[in-house]
């Protein structure tokens, strides 16, 4: 009798910039050891699952998103349950999206609801987009996906198992710094600089991360690295990144557009991957 093996886990929601494609070129320069995995901009988190690790601390400012990983966690099989509930409609579609502008009636909605609508949404909406509005509204249209896949019980329960002893938190990147110490492994992956002023898009969350914002996050990946940390980060192939980190290892790798709303544009372009070992 050949034994089953177990479904690897992969990211449950699609994200802008996420890190599947490149996982191969930012394995090659993961240290050999290292203690608590921690990644303060989680998103999609398909780092983190292909590494599997044992003692993880997983940051996002985006509520909705840490919602769903801890009702992952914690609450499961009530969430598969919700999730089989929802049907690929346009009009159900937008009147679930709506739902979040009545916040009286929004915040009496239970955690596992809201779970499920985050995914439901994001495996039904235009291109797998997650982005609000300045009142942190979502606002991606309907997708018109033939058949969407937004429960998938076998991803989910992989998830599940992996995240049993990661530490899940809704809060700023600047958190990592009460957790990190010698030894960790930090990976950032933040919102990108924009390569140009038009390319601008950081509608994860109501709040945008500009210029000040990469400095702030230089500031916390120069304190990691006093502590001895094991850092790496990726973003952006431009000037300005180039120069805010030239004190540290810049490696230029090659990634595939993703999410663009011209087809022509969706080609190889430069990132970097930054590491202070």
């Amino acid at each position: 009798m050949k034994n089953k093996t177990s479904p690897i886990p992969h990211p449950f929601v699609k994200w802008a910039g996420g890190k599947r494609q490149l996982i191969s070129k930012i394995e090659r320069y993961l240290p050999k050891k290292y203690n608590t995995y921690i990644e303060p901009f989680v998103g999609g988190g398909a780092l983190f699952f292909h590494l599997k690790p044992l003692e993880a601390t997983l940051i996002d400012n985006n509520k909705e998103l840490i919602n769903c990983y801890k009702v992952i966690k914690n609450d499961l099989a009530g969430l598969i349950e919700m999730l089989k509930l929802h049907k690929n409609e346009k009009d159900y579609y937008y009147r679930i999206r709506e739902i979040d502008r009545n916040q009286e009636e929004f915040k009496k909605w239970s955690d596992v609801e809201r779970a499920s609508r985050t995914i439901y949404m994001n495996r039904c909406c235009y291109n797998g987009l997650y982005r609000v509005n300045s009142k942190g509204f979502f606002n991606v249209p309907f997708g018109r996906y033939k058949n969407p896949l937004f429960c998938d019980e076998k991803n989910l329960n992989a998830v599940q198992k992996v995240l049993k002893n990661a530490n899940i938190i809704w809060g700023d990147f600047e958190e990592c710094l009460h957790f990190a110490t010698k030894g960790d492994l930090i990976y950032f992956d933040p919102p990108y600089h924009p390569l140009s002023d038009t390319a601008n898009f950081t509608g994860y969350t109501k709040d945008n991360f500009g210029k000040g914002s990469q400095e702030r996050l230089f500031d916390v990946f120069d304190e990691l690295n006093r502590r001895g940390c094991f850092i790496i980060l990726s973003n952006s192939y431009n000037e300005f990144i180039l120069e805010l980190y030239e004190s540290y290892r810049i490696i230029v790798i090659n990634a595939k557009r993703a999410i663009n709303s011209d087809p022509t544009k969706r080609g190889e372009i430069k990132e970097v991957l930054v590491l202070n070992y």
